[in-house]
């Protein structure tokens, strides 16, 4: 009774403290998985990075990596995939093939995924955070009844051997890790360039496990038409630039944003912006950098007048370089910049486009000579 009134009366405290005990009839369940999205035929770059992320998991918990592979037997898209994900450490794969299967429908895709994890009880299961990893993932936690962490920016087991699903939250103010403690599997979706690109295994290959879609045509609800691709879809490329210019609020006007873009032009790389600028309408949401808009990984990224709230840092920590521009010295993005210049980025800009310019005239000379 003591010991029941002095819990009812710290309850955090209870709660934090918790042992994470695991229903009996989910303790079969094992390996890890990682979903290979086929985008037109094509593996999503994403599903590689949790391939490398999936493989480090599967090594802490000492069991199989697992890759996931849903789609038609038509043309070499799902025969890539799977191998694919033999090259990048899969230790088995998963295939579902179907003509229904040929584009992406919530129905179908969920049947089979679903199905495939209530036979085979996979223990963590990792899906991109792309528009159609976010429509499957939400369905297929839904119908296993399992807990779900989206967006996450690290993944990680604890000594528990429970999977540590980190994400920003409250605005991105905050990170919390967020545990699955009564439900198997243990679900995440992780954003395109958050997770670094592993090392590709020469000839890595391995079992292939083949499931049947136990489905018909007249059960799906959703019909496709036709495909119209995004006119814009190649012209902007922020999370796979090697080299990102951001502007931020300390820019001070719109017009002021032209710097950004010309030194970006100058160097050969791509231009962006912090979330606030996007919110004044002065650059499309495209452009946006941080945990609501673009994550990158470029080899050099220039921040302009940016404050660095963890919203933004968490879609920018993973670059090789990061130099940041801001007149005050106690500035977040401080905290986590390689270089840091105490300046007015306005003023600063204009001088770095002058002498980038000067310094790779003789190169970009040579360049036209032959």
């Amino acid at each position: 009774m003591e010991a029941h009134e002095a819990e009812s009366q710290s309850p955090i405290v209870s709660r934090a403290s918790a042992k994470k005990e695991l229903p009996r009839h989910f303790r079969d369940n094992r390996h890890v998985w990682v979903f290979v999205e086929l985008e037109r035929g094509q593996v999503h770059p994403v599903s590689i990075e949790l391939l490398g992320e999936g493989r480090k998991l599967a090594d802490k918990l000492s069991v199989q990596l697992a890759g996931v592979v849903i789609g038609t037997a038509e043309g070499l898209g799902s025969r890539s995939a799977i191998a694919e994900a033999f090259a990048y450490g899969a230790d088995l794969a998963y295939l579902v093939e179907s003509p229904l299967l040929s584009d992406y429908r919530n129905e179908p895709f969920t049947k089979a995924l679903s199905d495939l994890v209530i036979l085979h009880k996979p223990e963590i299961l990792l899906l991109g955070a792309t528009s159609l990893g976010r429509d499957l993932a939400g369905s297929v936690a839904t119908t296993l009844e399992t807990g779900l962490t989206a967006d996450c920016t690290e993944l990680d087991v604890d000594p528990d051997g429970s999977l540590a699903a980190t994400r920003p939250t409250f605005g991105g103010s905050l990170l919390c890790t967020i545990y699955t403690l009564n439900s198997r599997p243990q679900m995440a979706t992780v954003r395109p360039r958050v997770m670094a690109t592993p090392n590709r295994v020469t000839n890595g290959t391995g079992p292939i496990i083949r499931h049947d879609l136990m489905m018909i045509e007249e059960e799906i609800v959703t019909k496709v038409l036709g495909f119209l691709p995004d006119g814009r879809s190649e012209k902007i490329n922020l999370a796979y630039a090697d080299i990102v210019v951001a502007g931020g609020l300390g820019i001070g006007t719109a017009e002021n944003l032209e710097r950004v873009m010309v030194l970006a032009r100058t160097i050969g790389g791509e231009y962006g912006c912090s979330r606030p600028l996007v919110q004044k309408g002065w650059m499309e949401v495209d452009r946006q950098i941080g945990q609501t808009g673009q994550t990158i990984r470029p080899k050099l990224y220039l921040a302009a007048g940016i404050s660095g709230a963890i919203q933004h840092r968490v879609g920018v920590e993973g670059a090789d370089m990061i130099v940041a521009i801001n007149t005050d010295g106690n500035a977040p993005i401080f905290d986590f910049a390689h270089v840091a210049v105490v300046a007015d980025a306005v003023g600063l800009l204009p001088a770095l486009t002058a002498a980038f310019t000067r310094r790779l005239a003789p190169h970009n000379q040579s360049m036209q000579v032959n």
